[in-house]
């Protein structure tokens, strides 16, 4: 089964976010909408068609507060999302579609590992896009008042893809967070970079595969991926070296990684290419080096944990072994984690939202003391670290 929708949930528009009224009555938020839309240029009858039928939805709100899939190590994470089955769909879609994905490389430079990870992970390539109104779910998001910068512009972008007739307000059905078709693009994003890799005269990201891979490879291009280039690579680690030169923060030429005695597992590498050493779950777990291409994932979307996923199952799908998933150390259980946060929180840290989840804030603050308690700065956080703590 599909990893639920909540995967996207941090899914982040490449638009410019504005500022914008949330709250109050929801009937006059919808009314403002209307109005706003009018003063911009859209003519009443169509502003008040596109908006006629809106409703706010609780399940929305629900699922925007539920994240706890991504308090999984990524071991646990990326073997519950990377099957058998989703590895042999995987190649079967790049015979099906090399036609486009030729395309793609040729056009962009992007692999076609990288966009069928991304929908694998999203859509389950194309079967489950989510059955929640569009609208009905940028409106809600709008009018709350935890990400309104967010996802009002999304609405007005909708409106667009309406005019256009490529968005049906009744009828448009997506994931909670307002993303549409097979790789879950935002209305924004689809106006930006939609493309009509079929030749219908139509962008129709939830039926047709070449527009909606081709629109993502755009996307992708226009958030700064380096054709060609890779974007993470499985690497052994010498007995000893320092740990805290790992974590997405710190970069070194791939030649002075060599120095230092890290190796690829498989394939060829680049020494003069810059590099950051991943260490998931510690310098005992798995090992990855990331390039500049790696961070564009995190345009795409804000989980670490995900995007460490879809990068290495992009790997897979390009030909590349198992990961090694070593011996690391046992992780926090939810609960210590945020016990953890807390404490890292009383000694002056920043790590955002106590929720439970190791995100990067998390990962720099316990990197920072495992270095002044002497112990190995992988950024990896255990039961000896809280306890010291």
């Amino acid at each position: 089964m599909r990893l639920p929708l909540a995967l996207t949930a941090l899914l982040l528009s490449a638009s410019t976010a504005i500022a914008a009224p949330c709250g109050g009555s929801f009937s006059a938020f919808v009314q403002g909408l209307r109005d706003e839309a009018t003063a911009k240029g859209t003519d009443a009858a169509t502003a008040k068609a596109f908006f006629a039928g809106v409703q706010q939805d609780a399940k929305v709100l629900k699922a925007d507060r539920a994240q706890g899939v991504f308090q999984l190590d990524f071991t646990t994470f990326a073997r519950r999302l990377i099957s058998n089955d989703r590895m042999k769909r995987g190649q079967s879609n790049a015979s099906k579609y090399a036609s486009t994905f030729d395309r793609i490389q040729q056009q962009h430079g992007i692999a076609p590992g990288v966009l069928l990870a991304f929908w694998a992970f999203e859509t389950d390539y194309g079967a489950f896009q989510g059955d929640f109104n569009t609208l009905n779910a940028l409106v809600t998001l709008a009018h709350d008042c935890r990400r309104p910068q967010l996802f009002r512009p999304q609405v007005f972008a909708a409106l667009e893809l309406y005019k256009h007739g490529d968005f049906d307000p009744a009828r448009t059905t997506g994931a909670w967070a307002g993303e549409i078709g097979m790789v879950q693009m935002l209305p924004q994003d689809i106006l930006d970079n939609g493309v009509d890799g079929d030749g219908d005269g139509h962008v129709s990201l939830k039926t047709s595969a070449p527009d909606a891979l081709m629109s993502g490879a755009k996307m992708l291009s226009h958030l700064g991926w380096t054709p060609g280039q890779p974007w993470l690579q499985e690497v052994t680690l010498p007995a000893r070296m320092d740990w805290s030169h790992s974590g997405i923060d710190t970069t070194h030429p791939v030649s002075e990684w060599q120095a230092m005695g890290v190796k690829p597992r498989s394939g060829k590498w680049d020494a003069q290419l810059p590099a950051s050493l991943i260490l998931p779950q510690g310098y005992k777990g798995p090992a990855f080096l990331a390039y500049p291409n790696f961070n564009v994932y995190f345009e795409w979307n804000q989980s670490f944990t995900y995007v460490l996923t879809a990068a290495y199952f992009a790997n897979r799908l390009q030909g590349a072994p198992v990961f090694d998933a070593g011996n690391p150390d046992p992780g926090l259980s939810g609960a210590q984690m945020k016990q953890l946060q807390q404490k890292l929180v009383a000694r002056g840290y920043d790590v955002g939202k106590i929720d439970g989840i190791l995100g990067a804030n998390t990962r720099k603050a316990v990197q920072a003391e495992q270095l002044r308690l002497g112990l190995p700065a992988d950024a990896w956080p255990t039961t000896e670290l809280l306890g010291k703590l």
